[in-house]
């Protein structure tokens, strides 16, 4: 899969190693927790079927914590938490 196909936005939550299951990812994202911002435009992403492509922004409280991320890459799998952090680029620590 390119990068530029997109991917489930259930499973990138897992290969970033936001969620130990794609299960805990998918019922995260059907209880519309997280917003997506793609082109100035923000969706509350409701389906964990839904796409996303590098360039998109994600919106997310987890932990206590409010997680603010952009999308850097796909990836192919779910792989050490060092390539995981390489799919995606901190918005709130600049």
């Amino acid at each position: 899969m390119s990068d530029s196909a997109g991917c489930r936005c259930d499973v990138w939550l897992w290969r970033a190693r936001f969620f130990k299951t794609r299960t805990l990812a998918a019922r995260f994202l059907d209880e519309g927790r997280v917003r997506m911002l793609r082109g100035g435009v923000e969706t509350r992403l409701d389906k964990a079927s839904r796409a996303i492509k590098p360039g998109d922004g994600l919106v997310f409280a987890l932990g206590g914590r409010l997680i603010a991320v952009e999308v850097a890459a796909i990836g192919e799998r779910r792989g050490p938490p060092a390539e995981a952090r390489g799919l995606y680029r901190d918005l709130e620590n600049n």
